[in-house]
C-alpha cells in the first residue's frame, strides 16, 4: 500500500510525531527490522551485479550470466504473493524468521557454489525470501507501530529501497576489488541471522488477523514465470531455436494476460484490465521505467570487461543511474498535481536519451574521459526514473474513484515493478546472446536495445496521465 494511502487509514484527531519517535524504543527493532528486510531485497540485486564479473571469472557460466539476476527475481515475485497467508498462519515474528532464514540459506548455497548453476539455484531460494521480506515490510506496519507513524515508518521503507541500490554497486564492487565475493556473500547471510535475533525480541508472536481467503493466482504465477524463463533459456540456444523460444514466450505472456483478467484474484487488480482504464497505461509506464533500471547489473562489467576500470569504480559507476533516480525523487516527491503528471511524461525521454547516448559511447578502453561522460549520461538516466516514480503511485490510487480498489491499484505497483525486473532481466539475456563472443557488440545490443523498450514509455506516460474514461470499479 502506498504512503498515501496508509496516511487516510489513520485513526483521526492523532497527532504525528516526528522521526525521533519513530527512531527511539520502543519503536527503533520494528523500524530496523521492517528497515533491513526491504534494505537486504533492493540492496543484494545490484550488490550481486557488481560481483558477477568476479564471480564468472571463477565458475564460469558466462551464457547464464542474466539468469543470476531473472532466478532471483522470478521467485520474489512468487514470494509476494503468500505474504498475507505466512501473516495469518505464522504472525509478524515467525514470517520475519522465516524470511530471514530463506534469505540466508540461499545466500549460503550462493557462496559456497562450484558451478553457476549452482548458484543461480542459491539465487532463487534467495529471491524467494527476498520477496517475503519486501512484502512484509509494508503488510505489517499497522499492526506492529502506532497510528501516528504509519506514514513516516512507509516512507522510511520505501526510501530502503533506494538507499540499497545505492549501497549495493558500492559494496559489491569494493568485495569484488579485493577478490572476495564468497566472503561478500557470507557476510550478506549473517546480517540475516542477526536480523532474526533482533525480530524475534522486538516483533509480536501473534497472528496478524485471520489468514487471507483468496485464492492463489496459481495459473497467473505459472505462466508469467514460464514466460521469464522461456525469454532466459532463448538467450542459451542457437539457431531456429531463438525465434521459436521467444514466440512462445510471446504466447505465454498473453496467455497471463488473458488468464489474469478473468481471475477476482489475479496478479494484478481488475481495473488494470478495464478498456477504457488508464491503469494498465501507468503500470505499462512503471515497467518501462524498470527496463532502464535494470542496465545497472550489466554496468559493472561493462566498465570492467571494456574499460578496464578496477571493479570497485566499476560498482560505483553501477550506482550512478540510482543516485540520479534518489536525488530527483527527493526534488519531484512536493510537485503539485499538473507538475506531477509533466514529471511522468519527462521521465522516458531523459531515461531513453541517457541510455541512448551511454550505448552509444560503449568501445574498448575508453579511457577517463569517457568514464565520466559515461557518469553524466547514467546520471541524466537516473534523474528520469526519479521524476516519475513518486507520481506513478498517486496516479495508480486516483485512477478510480474507489477507496478500496484504489489502494490496491497503489499496492499492484510494487508487483508489476517486481514483474518487469523479471521480464526484463530475461530480455538482457537475450540482447546480450546477440553479441556472440564480443562484449562489445553485447554491450551495444543490450543498452541500446534496452533504450527502445524505455523509449515505448514515451506513448504509455501520455495515455497515464491523461483522463480515464473507465474508472469504476469493475464488477
Amino acid at each position: 500500500m502506498s504512503e498515501s494511502a496508509l496516511a487516510e487509514d489513520q485513526p483521526p484527531n492523532v497527532p504525528n510525531d516526528g522521526w525521533g519517535t519513530l527512531f527511539r524504543r520502543p519503536h527503533l527493532p520494528v523500524v530496523v527490522v521492517l528497515a533491513s528486510g526491504i534494505g537486504l531485497y533492493a540492496m543484494n540485486l545490484y550488490f550481486t551485479a557488481a560481483l558477477m564479473p568476479s564471480v564468472v571469472a571463477e565458475i564460469g557460466g558466462a551464457r547464464y550470466y542474466a539468469w543470476a539476476s531473472t532466478a532471483y527475481l522470478i521467485t520474489a515475485v512468487v514470494a509476494t504473493m503468500f505474504v498475507s497467508r505466512f501473516l495469518g498462519m505464522q504472525g509478524a515474528a515467525r514470517s520475519y524468521v522465516i524470511a530471514f532464514l530463506t534469505f540466508a540459506a540461499g545466500t549460503v548455497v550462493s557462496a559456497v557454489s562450484p558451478t553457476m548453476e549452482v548458484f543461480i539455484t542459491g539465487r532463487a531460494i534467495q529471491g524467494f525470501g527476498a520477496g517475503l521480506l519486501t512484502g512484509l515490510g509494508y503488510a505489517v506496519i499497522r499492526t506492529v507501530l502506532p497510528g501516528q507513524l504509519w506514514t513516516r515508518a512507509t516512507g522510511l521503507v520505501s526510501a530502503m529501497f533506494g538507499i540499497g541500490t545505492l549501497l549495493g554497486p558500492a559494496l559489491g564492487g569494493l568485495f569484488a576489488e579485493l577478490g572476495a565475493w564468497r566472503t561478500a556473500f557470507g557476510g550478506l547471510a549473517a546480517i540475516a541471522l542477526v536480523l532474526i535475533l533482533v525480530t524475534i525480541r522486538s516483533l509480536p508472536g501473534e497472528r496478524v488477523g485471520p489468514a487471507s481467503k483468496a485464492a492463489v493466482p496459481v495459473s497467473s504465477i505459472v505462466t508469467l514465470a514460464l514466460t521469464a524463463a522461456a525469454l532466459s533459456i532463448s538467450s542459451t540456444l542457437t539457431g531456429w531455436l531463438v525465434p521459436a523460444t521467444i514466440i512462445g514466450a510471446a504466447a505465454l505472456l498473453a496467455v497471463f494476460v488473458s488468464v489474469d483478467a478473468r481471475n477476482p484474484d489475479g496478479v494484478l487488480p481488475r481495473l488494470t484490465y478495464v478498456r477504457r482504464g488508464r491503469l494498465k497505461w501507468i503500470y505499462l509506464t512503471v515497467a518501462a521505467l524498470c527496463a532502464g533500471v535494470m542496465t545497472e547489473n550489466f554496468i559493472p562489467l561493462f566498465a570492467q570487461e571494456l574499460g578496464g576500470f578496477p571493479p570497485l569504480v566499476a560498482g560505483l559507476l553501477g550506482a550512478v543511474l540510482s543516485l540520479g533516480w534518489v536525488i530527483a525523487q527527493l526534488f519531484s516527491a512536493n510537485a503539485s498535481a499538473t507538475a506531477s503528471s509533466r514529471y511522468i511524461r519527462i521521465a522516458p525521454w531523459l531515461l531513453t536519451g541517457g541510455l541512448l547516448g551511454y550505448g552509444l559511447l560503449q568501445f574498448e578502453a575508453p579511457g577517463t574521459g569517457v568514464l565520466i561522460l559515461w557518469a553524466g549520461l547514467l546520471f541524466l538516466a537516473g534523474l528520469g526514473i526519479g521524476l516519475a516514480f513518486p507520481h506513478l503511485s498517486v496516479a495508480a490510487m486516483s485512477s478510480t474513484t474507489d477507496q478500496l480498489e484504489g489502494s490496491k491499484a497503489a499496492a499492484a505497483v510494487s508487483t508489476t515493478q517486481l514483474i518487469a525486473f523479471t521480464l526484463s532481466s530475461a530480455i538482457a539475456g537475450n540482447l546480450m546472446a546477440i553479441g556472440g563472443d564480443s562484449l562489445l557488440v553485447s554491450a551495444r545490443w543490450l543498452i541500446l536495445g534496452t533504450a527502445v523498450l524505455t523509449f515505448l514509455g514515451t506513448f504509455t506516460s501520455f495515455a497515464a496521465t491523461g483522463r480515464s474514461t473507465g474508472s469504476r470499479s469493475p464488477r
